[in-house]
């Protein structure tokens, strides 16, 4: 039997966004019953068709790593960072805090693979509000990023519309899923939702297999990875 593949991806942000209630949506189609605080960290997994209807079509495990947000355990919360192939993070639509706290989740996860580039990295030393987004996504710019928004009920259209320059969102140029996580139809199989996620899953398998054939070159030079891996995932390109 074939084993299959594992792709890790963080969840991040504040307590009481609804973390734990989205991820439990997303693994298994249907709200939580009863949610509750996540102390250090929980971990749900899904099944994922990669390019699914295509010939390149391969069943993945999506790991959900679901971190807890309290300020206590933060300097326990880099044991769980790596590996990380992409990374969900989520605000509170009725809370404007959380979301600008996302720069400063984003940054934290980072920081450990700054650090192993250069301890003495200025880019360590600068606070949230100082680090831009080139400046901090340059450390690992193939890291996808998706960005959700709960509680959609609790705000009006018209804040929904409201997106300014500033927001973590725009910044990143990042993909944004707004949703209820106590109904399921906010990911049911066909909406933009569902169909964000299951490109966004593609994503972080592709960022998967490139961190494997940079790790690969660094360790054997430039020799041709398509030789060495299965061809359905490195066809020839043709124009």
């Amino acid at each position: 039997m074939t084993s299959i593949e594992r792709v890790r991806i963080m969840v991040l942000g504040d307590s009481g966004v609804g973390k734990t209630s989205f991820v439990h949506l997303a693994a298994h189609n249907e709200p939580i019953k009863n949610p509750s605080w996540t102390v250090g960290c929980s971990v749900e997994v899904k099944l994922h068709e990669y390019k699914e209807g295509t010939r390149d079509q391969t069943t993945f495990f999506v790991e959900f790593w679901d971190v807890g947000g309290s300020k206590n355990h933060q300097n326990a919360r880099q044991v769980f960072y790596k590996p990380c192939h992409g990374a969900i993070l989520m605000h509170d639509l009725s809370n404007r805090k959380s979301e600008k706290n996302l720069q400063k989740w984003l940054k934290e996860l980072l920081d450990h693979d700054i650090s192993q580039i250069s301890p003495s990295s200025s880019m360590r030393n600068q606070s949230d509000q100082d680090m831009d987004a080139e400046n901090l996504m340059g450390a690992n710019n193939l890291m996808p990023i998706l960005v959700v928004g709960s509680k959609l009920d609790q705000v009006d259209d018209k804040s929904r519309s409201n997106v300014s320059n500033d927001s973590f969102r725009y910044k990143y140029n990042a993909e944004e899923i707004l949703l209820d996580c106590r109904l399921a139809r906010y990911l049911a199989a066909g909406t933009s939702n569902a169909v964000k996620l299951s490109r966004f899953y593609d994503k972080v398998i592709e960022n998967k297999q490139l961190d494997r054939d940079r790790s690969f070159s660094e360790r054997f030079g430039s020799t041709t990875v398509s030789s060495i891996y299965s061809s359905k995932f490195y066809l020839t390109h043709q124009d």
